[in-house]
């Protein structure tokens, strides 16, 4: 189905002159140039930020699967730890055709960061496959996942490395890899992994973690900013878990949400969508496509004169090459890493609010912490306590990282990183180096 012509409302600035040398979209290469940016403004020296700037562990793993048909196929798995100065590292398991080491790099420095914004006792960590989920079968990403669990066993654990979901993994995939880690250990290790559903040890309010604390700092944007959340438009990139949730937390609020997006492209609509629709097409047919509205891509959604932009998808998606043309407020990072170093410059000229991904989708991280805590103590919360804590945790460190972004005269993204890298760098400095 081909895009209609795009309406007169959706005005766009004309497009700059195409720059002279291409953009380095790699993103552990733009995590470094974030952290080094933080670096700059903290002083620190050499041997520091080589400590800081590489991850402390990486585990490459071939991953060989039975196919349904008896076949055998080979996949490839990655998990990295980037710190655990501050406690054992935490992060994502994610599964995507486009999965790579360096990838998985980046997420895991982000993680990090991110745990120490939220002031929580993690470093950070990811883990991913190098495959395309909707090509295989249950059973078949069932033992998939169990022999990348069983690869990576030795570097997990409750106090070592707690993996979650991401990209394409959720709750069961959690199931799978604590029963497997269980069975290696010959007792039930309910720590090992958060994101679990709630009969196996998960915790309240984790599912929508991720996009309640996005909406949280929303909020406290949004205040700042005397730009009140009822009648104001937003457009959401990406219905997964985070970004479906935000979308829904958005329209109760009384924002009018005009576009969202999946993998198969945008549905627009100026006088906003019906997110109980959205939910209900998405799970029918497989794609918020098929509701009614507007057909546009997913680049012509950034580009939408709304007030709030939230991408939830994946890295690098605003870039120096459109980051002049969008022209949203408030842009709030339900993904990692959708924003580039480059593009970071011209939005911050340009007046524009990011709230970065660090600090932007903390509250799954925090959550997760919740359900970690919860698990090592047998003694679960409810949801309200659950949703008590996390608000107030992301309030807390929207705050902080303002007041550290005012003090460094900065953007929230390099303000969040200085606030990160200066209590990680703090643990690191007082634990010393071994031996």
């Amino acid at each position: 189905m081909s895009a209609k012509p795009k309406p007169a409302s959706r005005p766009r600035p004309a497009a700059p002159a195409a720059p002279s040398a291409a953009e380095d979209l790699n993103p552990f290469h733009f995590a470094r140039r974030q952290f080094e940016r933080a670096a700059d403004h903290l002083g620190l020296d050499a041997g520091t930020r080589e400590v800081l700037g590489n991850p402390k562990r990486q585990l490459t793993v071939s991953i060989p699967v039975k196919m349904d048909d008896g076949s055998v196929r080979c996949f490839q798995g990655y998990r990295v730890q980037h710190s655990i100065a501050r406690g054992p590292s935490k992060g994502g398991i994610r599964y995507h055709p486009g999965v790579t080491l360096d990838e998985v790099k980046a997420l895991a420095m982000w993680m990090t960061w991110k745990c120490a914004v939220v002031n929580i006792p993690f470093g950070g960590a990811k883990g991913g496959i190098t495959v395309d989920p909707k090509a295989i079968s249950l059973s078949e990403n069932e033992r998939m996942t169990r022999r990348f669990t069983s690869e990576i066993s030795i570097i997990l654990g409750p106090d070592r490395d707690i993996p979650a979901p991401d990209v394409y993994t959720n709750s069961q995939t959690m199931a799978w890899m604590m029963d497997t880690f269980s069975m290696t250990k010959g007792y039930s290790t309910l720590g090992v992994v958060t994101g679990k559903p709630l009969s196996v040890g998960g915790s309240a309010g984790r599912n929508e973690a991720t996009a309640e604390g996005c909406f949280v700092a929303i909020e406290e944007a949004a205040k700042r900013m005397s730009l009140p959340l009822k009648g104001a438009t937003a457009a959401v990139q990406g219905f997964g878990n985070a970004g479906s949730f935000a979308a829904k937390f958005l329209d109760e609020a009384g924002a009018r949400v005009v576009a969202v997006s999946d993998t198969k492209g945008a549905i627009y609509d100026k006088k906003g969508l019906s997110i109980q629709n959205l939910f209900a097409t998405k799970e029918k047919k497989g794609t918020v496509t098929a509701v009614k509205g507007e057909r546009i891509s997913n680049e012509d959604l950034l580009e939408l004169p709304v007030d709030i932009l939230v991408p939830a998808a994946l890295e690098g998606v605003i870039t120096r090459r459109n980051a002049p043309r969008i022209q949203a407020k408030i842009i709030a990072e339900a993904a990692n890493g959708p924003t580039t170093p480059d593009a970071d410059d011209v939005l911050h000229k340009k007046g524009i609010v990011v709230i970065p991904d660090i600090l932007a989708n903390a509250g799954g991280v925090t959550v997760s912490y919740f359900e970690w805590v919860q698990d090592l103590y047998s003694f679960f919360w409810d949801p309200d306590m659950v949703r008590t804590q996390l608000q107030r945790t992301i309030r807390r460190s929207y705050a902080d990282v303002e007041s550290t972004a005012r003090e460094h005269d900065t953007d929230l993204r390099t303000g969040a990183l200085i606030l990160a890298v200066h209590r990680v760098e703090e643990a690191t400095r007082i634990r010393g180096i071994f031996p």
